[in-house]
């Protein structure tokens, strides 16, 4: 059999495939990534009013939090403008 005679499961499976259906709405992702950003803000203002004894539990949660909603917020703020990562 040639190349082109032979039958291609995959290019099959992907015809028949049903479209991507995202689970958070594309019209949500402006406002996500406005709360996501502003909430950050708010984070790292709260951070640099923390006493500076030593690190402490509550200061590596505030920073993995808001590392976190930073995150998710670059990526929700990307796929609004239409880059998506």
């Amino acid at each position: 059999m040639s190349e082109a005679t032979r039958p291609r499961p995959l290019a099959s499976l992907h015809a028949n495939a049903p479209p991507f259906k995202p689970l958070i709405p594309t019209a949500l992702l402006p406002y996500l990534a406005f709360v996501l950003l502003s909430s950050v803000f708010l984070a790292a203002f709260y951070f640099t009013t923390l006493p500076k004894r030593s690190v402490t539990s509550k200061e590596i949660i505030v920073g993995v939090v808001a590392s976190l909603q930073a995150g998710f917020g670059v990526v929700a703020l990307f796929n609004a403008v239409g880059v998506y990562v």
